[in-house]
This record gives structure tokens, C-alpha cells and sequence, in this order.
């Protein structure tokens, strides 16, 4: 049996790896916890149902003010789907909520069964009025295409929403759809999914999809391996992929698919670097921090092929595009400073592997010379201690891959971003504009 008379710090705060950890207030603890999760997900060193009683808690620990303000970013910004429901619960126990408000929130068809889902989570109970008449605000904006790709045979499913709030239609044609959805005479969607689903050839319908431009680039990118697979003409994949205009995607998204479809990987690059081709350039000197630690290898979801690391080596390849004087390393107890490379090749420099060391790191890029902004990209799990003016930058720019309950690198001196998307480093070029930070 092991031992537990040991030597107890009291009222010390420390990393999962045994670092010491900053003291934040409320506010930013609920931050950490929901701008880097997907709900009930677990994470390197965290399951995911701790993590969402967390962020439970806190929300009603925090301003009303506060909390909307979080619940907007994650919805919003982010572009978080099950955290801000959530959210949405714990709010509406304080009486917090708005009809609005929980319009706003529900930009999807299966966002509403998914928040009465979680409402109901430790059982049924009267349904909170501003709640339902977010939700009868929210049925008025789908049309047929959108309730029948989200019509899935759940636990809760649209009819028992229908039945649940008793919406009252506006219009012939609105009492018209909501009959089919009760009925199940929805006309089913033309989507990917549907279309495989029916067990039609998935050669042909691929194949269908592509020629009718119906489907989107994320689906396009997820199924290149499936594609392949199930033999969709090769040069018909290369056309599709190099006359797409590619909406804003991150870069990890192609990464992960070029993991898996190595046999493409030029032509998945060649994408990638199109998405770049417009970053806003900058001036600023930059040392860019990349944790490479074992943590790092940890999915983003169960369902999910990318990798924190992936991530990180995204944002790593956006930030060499749009900062003209870059230095790139990669640390875990030890520090590494990265070649001048671009695209998958700046990729192939991570592995993910060992322990995490990164006030060390952040010493040592510091003492090589003083720069505008020296940016972290980590889950902040570090074992070793030190001090924000190690950086020997104007700002220290720590951004959260993770959602881990404790972190470091709050104080004067530094920005912590929990949370990654599209948006982080165009936020970071603005704050430096806003703080006054000149090249």
C-alpha cells in the first residue's frame, strides 16, 4: 500500500508536471477551461468530465457580464460547439439568460436537442421560459435542407423539440415544415453523408459530389484518404483540390490530411499555401516558442485525427508567413532552433516527445538578442520555473493549446491567449499595435 504521510505545500499552485503555476481569478480559470475544449473530450491529463464540471462551476462563480462575454468568444471566435451550451445551462440556473441570447447561441439544427440534452442531464426538470423561447426564435430561422441534415435519431430528436416548446408557426409554410419533421417526411438532404449512408457506390457518389461542387472544402480535406480509397480518379482530386478558392482553413487541417495521404502531400501543400498567400505581413522581430513535449502528441478529440502538435505546427507555418523577421524553435527539456523552412517542411521539425522545460526555453531564445514579441505555443504543463523578463521582448505572448486547470504565464509584461483558432495570430499583430509596438 502506498504511503500518504507526505510533505504537503499548502496553498501552492503547480502544473501537472510539477511547475509552479500562476494564481488567476475566476474569470481566467473558466477561459483556460473552455476556449481549448471540445466537451467531454479528454485530454492529456485531464478526463473530459471533470473538465466540463469545471467549466459548470465556474461560469456561475463569475459576473453575469462575464460569463456572456466568455459564452460569446467560445461560440463566436472559437467556433466551440458543445462548451458554449453548456454555458448556456449553468447561466440559465442563475437566471442569467436571455430568449436572445439563446437564439444567437443556436446557429445549428442539432444545437437544440443537444442543449435540451444537457439541460436535462441529471434529469428532467421544468424547462427555464427564456430557454424556451430562445429555442421557439431559433426553429423560425432553419428551412427544410437544414432540419433534415440534423434530423438524427438521438435521445432527444426535433419532433420532441417541436413537442417540447409547441412553437406556434407564422406562416402555411412554416406550420407545413414543422408537420413534416413530426411526421418524418422531411425530403432527406443531398449531403456526403446521406449520400454514403444510402449504400450507393461511394466511387460513383464521390465522385458525383465533386463534379456538382457539393462538397465543401472541410469535407473535401477530411475525405481525401477515403477517396483514395475507394478509388475516385486521382486526377480528378487534383483538379478539384487546385481550382478551389479554399475558404479560410487552418493549416493544421491540411497537415493532418497529409499525414495520411503522403502519396498527395505536394498538392495538399500547394492548397495550404494558398489560404497564406494573403496574411497581412509584419515587421515585428519574433522568436516563436513551440512546445514539442510528449503532451503534445495528445488528439484534439477522440474523433479527430489532428494532434495538439499539429496545431501548433500550423500556427507555426502561419506565423512564418507573416512575420518577415522569424526565428522558430521547438522545446521540451531542451531547446532547439529550427531552420528557415516554410509549409511541410517547417511541419517535419516536430515529433512530440519528452518532458516540458519552458521558462528554460524562454531563457535561452531570450539571451540570443531582445525582440518585439516572443510568442509560446504550449499547453503550459511545464516542470520548471522562471519569469516573464527571461522573455527579453516587449511582449510575451503565451497561447493555451490545452485546458488543463492550472497554467503560468500570467503578469506585467505578457499576453495569455486560451484558445487557438484562424484568428490568434491576427489578434496578436493587432494587440502589438494597440500596446504600441513598434519594429
Amino acid at each position: 500500500m502506498a504511503s500518504v504521510n507526505h510533505k504537503v505545500s499548502y496553498g501552492a499552485v503547480r502544473t501537472h508536471e510539477g511547475g509552479i503555476a500562476s494564481r488567476v481569478s475566476k474569470l481566467e480559470e473558466l477561459k483556460r477551461s473552455v476556449l481549448s475544449t471540445l466537451l467531454w473530450e479528454d485530454g492529456f491529463y485531464e478526463n473530459g468530465e471533470s473538465i466540463a464540471e469545471r467549466i459548470f462551476k465556474l461560469t456561475q462563480s463569475v459576473k453575469q457580464e462575464e460569463a456572456i462575454a466568455v459564452l460569446l468568444e467560445a461560440k463566436e471566435q472559437q467556433k466551440l460547439r458543445h462548451a458554449p451550451l453548456l454555458i448556456l445551462v449553468a447561466m440559465a440556473e442563475k437566471g442569467w439568460i436571455t430568449k436572445e441570447l439563446v437564439n444567437r447561441i443556436l446557429t445549428r439544427v442539432d444545437d437544440i436537442p443537444e442543449l435540451l440534452s444537457l439541460y436535462w442531464l441529471d434529469g428532467k426538470k421544468p424547462l427555464d421560459k427564456q430557454l424556451k423561447k430562445g429555442i421557439d426564435l431559433a426553429l423560425r430561422k432553419f428551412n427544410e435542407y437544414q432540419f433534415a441534415k440534423y434530423n438524427r435519431p438521438k435521445a432527444i430528436k426535433l419532433r420532441d423539440v417541436l413537442r417540447i416548446v409547441r412553437p406556434k408557426p407564422s406562416t402555411p409554410e412554416q406550420a407545413d415544415l414543422w408537420g413534416k419533421i413530426v411526421k418524418g417526411t422531411l425530403t432527406p438532404p443531398d449531403t456526403w453523408e446521406v449520400a454514403l449512408s444510402t449504400g450507393k457506390d461511394k466511387k460513383e457518389t464521390f465522385t458525383r459530389l465533386i463534379q456538382e461542387g457539393k462538397l465543401g472544402d472541410l469535407a473535401f480535406i477530411r475525405n481525401l484518404r477515403k477517396m483514395q480509397e475507394v478509388g475516385v480518379d486521382r486526377k480528378l482530386i487534383m483538379e478539384s483540390m487546385k481550382n478551389r478558392k479554399w475558404g479560410w482553413m487552418l493549416p493544421y487541417q491540411f497537415v493532418t490530411a497529409a499525414r495520411y495521404n503522403p502519396q498527395i502531400e505536394e498538392s495538399i501543400e500547394q492548397a495550404m499555401l494558398s489560404c497564406l498567400s494573403n496574411a497581412e505581413k509584419s515587421g515585428l522581430s519574433v522568436a516563436l516558442l513551440v512546445d514539442d513535449s510528449g503532451s503534445m502528441s495528445s488528439s484534439v478529440s477522440a474523433k479527430s485525427e489532428a494532434r495538439r502538435i499539429d496545431v501548433a505546427a500550423g500556427l507555426a507555418i502561419i506565423a512564418r508567413e507573416m512575420f518577415t523577421d522569424i526565428d522558430i524553435y521547438k522545446f521540451d527539456e531542451e531547446i532547439d532552433k529550427l531552420p528557415n523552412r516554410h509549409g511541410f517542411a517547417l511541419r517535419d521539425m516536430f515529433n512530440a516527445g519528452g518532458g516540458t522545460e519552458m521558462w528554460g526555453a524562454i531563457k535561452a531564445a531570450g539571451k540570443e538578442r531582445h525582440r518585439n514579441l516572443m510568442i509560446v505555443i504550449t499547453d503550459e504543463q511545464t516542470s520548471d520555473e522562471g519569469k516573464i523578463s527571461d522573455a527579453n521582448a516587449d511582449l510575451l505572448v503565451i497561447i493555451n493549446v490545452a485546458n488543463d486547470e492550472n497554467g503560468v504565464g500570467y503578469g506585467k509584461g505578457s499576453v495569455h491567449i486560451s484558445g487557438w483558432s484562424e484568428n490568434v495570430l491576427d489578434y496578436v499583430q493587432k494587440y502589438a499595435k494597440i500596446e504600441q509596438i513598434e519594429a
